[in-house]
């Protein structure tokens, strides 16, 4: 009979990597690190993958933040606070902090590891999971970890199933009938297919699984190679596939889902396009990411407010929402919601209208204003009878209009409108 002792979460941590700037996201990040952006009403992106070590079992987490840090900090202070080390718990945030020497930050991903052996070492585990902290999706490692004590790998990369024609965008792993990686590609122009599937390829999610006592070893050795980007996807993944065992680990096949038909759900929301589309995605009749689901919760930091709510019900002046979201705190006063979401504390005035918008917490939205297929950051002032949504070019003067017609409206971007 199994027992909580065999499960490998147990023997395991999750070393989360989170100290990029996802500088795609443009102004979003100019004050927080990607892990740090806000998600789907009421969760950070971080919480995805640290939710998902928590439901697999692991219980000794690390946080490698770089940055600016200090709201993903804040947020894991907070919403994270719950690990009791007489419990053998433990959740430690690792800024660089110059541990090596006072002139070296972290080089790379590899080296956020290095920086950090002795606190890895203090942990007492079997296996390291190191993860990115800046994808949506639900996955349980131990399946993952299983695997890759199974096959006697000396890393298993976690991998994608997309298509051939966008492979290119990715590192590609050219696997055997096996799923033994033969071929580490990064951004190939012509992506290798898989053995079962040619019109198919594997691509890293940026998740892999070592035994620690492996991995240290490698730390070293790298750390003293002077050629060396210090760098998981660049540098130590490639040179265990050229001289030693990596196995591919299918997302399909550890992937958590709620329905057997429902797509097996992972996102990069690193493009303000992106990160418009999944969290508007959310207010889909049945949206592929199921945040309802007791079994596999998303957990963050809650705030305590009061629940939504809608106020005036006159012809042209009725508090209303359709088909969108709104978090706790949020008073609706005779405003038109359409397909949108919004955060914790915004405050929307009479006679406005939000369709397809993304809304940060406390945002305050004028009377009269009309605001489409906009994100507007944390904080925003919104004036009386702005129209965003309606005239590009316009709109293209004072704020961030994306590729795929998307608006960023940030404080600043106002401040400066008003001042012209």
């Amino acid at each position: 009979m199994e027992t909580r002792y065999s499960r490998l979460a147990n023997r395991s941590m999750a070393f989360v990597l989170a100290g990029g700037r996802g500088s795609r996201l443009k102004e979003l990040t100019d004050m927080r690190a990607k892990p740090a952006v806000y998600f789907g009403g009421k969760t950070r992106i971080i919480d995805f993958a640290l939710s998902n070590a928590l439901n697999s079992g692991i219980r000794k987490m690390a946080i490698a933040t770089q940055y600016k840090a200090h709201s993903l900090i804040r947020h894991c202070q907070r919403g994270w606070n719950f690990f009791r080390a007489e419990r053998n718990e433990y959740l430690d945030i690792l800024p660089a902090s110059q541990r090596v020497s006072e002139s070296q930050w972290y080089q790379g991903t590899a080296d956020a590891v290095t920086q950090n052996i002795d606190i890895v070492d203090s942990y007492g585990v079997d296996y390291v999971l190191i993860l990115a902290g800046d994808h949506i999706y639900k996955m349980d490692y131990e399946i993952m970890l299983r695997r890759h004590v199974e096959s006697g790998a000396e890393v298993t990369v976690g991998c994608l199933t997309v298509p051939r024609e966008e492979g290119s965008a990715f590192g590609v792993m050219k696997v055997d009938e096996t799923d033994r990686i033969v071929e580490f590609i990064e951004k190939p122009q012509d992506p290798p297919g898989m053995p079962d599937d040619p019109d198919q390829c594997l691509v890293s999610m940026g998740i892999y699984v070592f035994d620690w006592k492996f991995l240290r070893a490698l730390l070293i050795e790298d750390a003293a190679n002077p050629a060396s980007s210090h760098d998981f996807g660049s540098d130590l993944i490639p040179d265990i596939v050229r001289g030693g065992k990596a196995m591919a680990h299918r997302f399909t096949s550890s992937c958590v889902k709620d329905r057997a038909d429902s797509p097996a759900y992972w996102r990069d929301v690193g493009t303000i396009d992106a990160f418009w589309k999944a969290n508007i995605d959310l207010t889909d009749f049945t949206p592929d990411l199921n945040l309802w689901d007791k079994s596999w919760p998303i957990w963050t930091y809650s705030e305590s407010v009061p629940p939504a709510k809608f106020v005036h019900d006159e012809e042209d002046r009725r508090g209303s929402a359709v088909s969108s979201m709104i978090s706790g705190g949020c008073i609706i006063s005779g405003t038109e919601v359409r397909n949108s979401l919004l955060f914790t504390m915004v405050r929307t005035n009479s006679y406005a209208v939000l369709d397809h918008a993304v809304v940060l917490p406390y945002v305050d939205v004028g009377r009269h204003a009309r605001l489409s297929n906009v994100v507007i950051d944390r904080g925003v002032v919104i004036p009386p009878g702005l129209v965003v949504g309606e005239d590009p070019e316009e709109d293209a003067k004072w704020f961030r209009v994306s590729e795929g017609g998307i608006t960023l409206i940030t404080q600043s971007m106002l401040d400066r409108r008003a001042e012209a």
